[in-house]
């Protein structure tokens, strides 16, 4: 899930405990290796794993962004949100310090030249990202893995252009990044073994649990959850009930942490959008039709 919408819904425990999982996972002692990590697109999905790898896997982070606006914004709100931790006590001034410095923020990619590990966090456009990718596996080291957050793209075909291809990886974090425990993994058809265990262990090292899903669309969380979501916009649309009604069925009557209309508006409606396309016109089974 790439951003929020303009209405901010803060998640319960709950939520963030429904949607994540216990799997294990089977990196053993493998070394991530990553001691520079450079992250594109400064959303609320990549400031988000910004703050997670400085914060908890404790690396240093490059943020690119080629809107200064949108990259002080989310800095901003970064700071408010590690401030607000110093404040409940979940971090202490000195490591909210620490974690500040960890992240330098630049708008463009030509410090990537120097990173082990890059994440891509921008928006669901397959062109954009193929074009990222492309520019990424011309000017990063050999050894660099090159990561897309996207949560419904195919890994492969991103990365079917690139130089190194072995090297390209899917890490699908979960949004918002420091609260929601899961990342799902997916490697592509060209995807080596070396990448598949570094990214593991770096999202351990993160604090994430993972799980691993072959490159399909929508990967496993956005296959089963998004047409639900589809479904209730449905719903609305033929006025099976109120928005306010379908949330309180699907609460109430089926034990759900949020009801789907809140939960695709906390998503946000354009990534909902964009998300059933990529299902509806790859699998081509009109029950994706958005």
């Amino acid at each position: 899930m790439m951003r929020l919408s303009t209405k901010l819904v803060r998640p319960s425990t709950t939520f963030a405990r429904y949607f994540s999982t216990q799997a294990n996972n089977n990196t053993a002692s493998f070394d991530h290796g990553v001691k520079k990590l450079g992250i594109i697109g400064a959303g609320q999905m990549g400031i988000g794993i910004a703050q997670v790898a400085a914060q908890v896997a404790k690396i240093e982070v490059f943020v690119v962004d080629t809107d200064k606006d949108k990259l002080a914004k989310s800095l901003t709100f970064m700071d408010g949100v590690l401030a607000k931790n110093v404040q409940k006590g979940k971090m202490t001034e000195a490591e909210r310090a620490e974690t500040r410095s960890r992240i330098k923020t630049a708008d463009s990619i030509a410090k990537f030249s120097e990173v082990d590990f890059v994440i891509e966090a921008v928006s669901e456009n397959t062109e954009l990202k193929q074009k990222i990718f492309n520019l990424l596996g011309a000017m990063t080291p050999p050894t660099t893995i090159l990561a897309s957050n996207t949560s419904s793209i195919s890994i492969t075909k991103i990365g079917s252009n690139t130089n190194k291809a072995d090297r390209v990886i899917g890490m699908h974090f979960m949004n918002p990044v420091p609260v929601m425990q899961l990342v799902e993994i997916i490697p592509s058809l060209a995807t080596s073994d070396e990448t598949l265990q570094r990214t593991l262990a770096l999202a351990k090292a993160m604090g994430k649990t993972t799980t691993t899903s072959k490159d399909m669309p929508g990967f496993i969380a956005n296959r089963l959850l998004m047409p639900y979501l589809n479904e209730a916009c449905q719903a609305l649309l033929e006025g099976v009930g109120t928005k306010e009604d379908i949330d309180l069925t699907m609460k109430l009557g089926c034990n759900m942490p949020m009801g789907p209309l809140t939960l695709a508006d906390f998503i946000g409606l354009d990534t909902c959008l964009s998300i059933m396309q990529v299902l509806h016109t790859q699998l081509g089974e009109d029950k994706y039709r958005p």
